[in-house]
């Protein structure tokens, strides 16, 4: 492989990190202009604008015809983000957890994971499943709209003349910030498709492994460096609700909108009989991992990441063909998740009890 095709790799994760870093910066800045609180802001702004990279590499992937990529990289985020980003967060500082996010945010999170598994079922995203998950995108926003509106939205401060002056120029600034990286962001995500697919090609490896490692990982990095800046800030609310939210995004946006722009985007068979799962039960583990005492632990994050290196050992597995991958990923589809599942569900209703009392 040519080496300026390789060198489009890092080129292209280094564009989407900076075009993140832009937009997530600029609507924090809108976002605080027009006081929404800090769960809210990110649980939306920050989310979505952390998520920009993957919608991007994943538009472009679908247009493409690469329906692996699209969807892989879809998977490969969200079971990095719970497993590495909230595991590190935690090592960093136990995450205070806030009661929505354990009544509203996760369970529709479970909710949507299942939707998404449902209709790739048929293993192809058709232009009706799009709309079905663009359509429950928009109904999520509009409910976490309401919910803010009722108890947690924070009225504006009249400004004086020169301080209202002084806001709008900056938000300006913050747009035009949000426009510049909006293009460093196609540009990068070009490039870094470019250059996995060539990577790809040249290993002998799927599409499917690098959307779900490689490009995963990398479209995930702001999401990383978000929650990761805002543990150590002590901003907990923005350093789950990213994640959260990231999540969400992906499914119903990244997906809908990606089965709108290309109908009939493929979904891999390996994917349905694995990633899928595995994807569903982070999705699950979250719940009474959130629900126990509202915090994630040291150790609950300790776990989180090494599951992730696990399920990284099963990719590396299957990649090289070793007959040990089938019987590696039933034992841990069919014995360690439950186990550990049912073991935090325990953990959850002890924390339940005790909160009764």
């Amino acid at each position: 492989m040519p080496l300026t095709l390789l060198m489009l790799i890092p080129a292209g994760l280094l564009l989407l990190a900076v075009g993140a870093h832009l937009i997530v910066s600029s609507a924090s800045r809108l976002a605080r202009w027009l006081r929404i609180p800090p769960l809210v802001i990110g649980l939306t702004v920050v989310a979505f604008g952390t998520s920009a990279p993957e919608l991007t590499v994943s538009l472009r992937s679908a247009l493409n015809g690469q329906g692996d990529i699209a969807v892989g990289n879809v998977l490969g985020s969200n079971i990095f983000n719970v497993l590495v980003i909230l595991g590190l967060c935690a090592l960093i500082a136990p995450l205070q957890v806030r009661r929505q996010l354990v009544r509203l945010d996760v369970p529709l999170m479970i909710g949507a994971s299942l939707l998404a598994w449902l209709l790739a079922l048929d293993q192809h995203y058709s232009l009706l499943d799009g709309l079905v998950l663009v359509a429950c995108l928009l109904g999520y926003l509009a409910a976490l709209y309401v919910h803010a509106r009722k108890g947690a939205a924070i009225q504006p401060q009249p400004a004086s003349a020169p301080a209202a002056q002084e806001t709008h120029a900056s938000a300006l600034k913050a747009v035009l910030s949000m426009l510049a990286g909006l293009g460093l962001l196609v540009v990068g995500a070009d490039w870094l498709i470019t250059g996995a697919v060539a990577l790809a090609r040249t290993l002998g490896l799927s599409e499917l492994i690098i959307g779900l490692t490689l490009v995963a990982a990398g479209t995930s990095l702001p999401e990383l460096a978000t929650s990761v800046f805002a543990a150590l800030r002590n901003e907990r609310d923005i350093a789950v609700g990213n994640i959260v939210g990231s999540i969400l995004f992906n499914l119903l946006g990244v997906l809908g909108l990606s089965a709108l722009a290309a109908p009939g985007l493929s979904v891999s068979p390996n994917a349905l009989a694995f990633d899928f799962p595995v994807m569903t039960a982070v999705a699950v583990a979250c719940l009474p991992v959130f629900f126990a005492g509202y915090r994630i632990s040291r150790w609950e994050g300790l776990l989180f990441l090494g599951y992730y290196l696990a399920y990284i050992l099963y990719l590396a597995l299957f990649t090289t063909g070793q007959p040990l991958a089938r019987t590696f990923a039933t034992a841990m589809l069919g014995y360690a998740v439950p186990l550990t599942i049912v073991t935090l569900l325990i953990v959850a209703a002890r924390a339940w009890r005790r909160q009764r009392k």
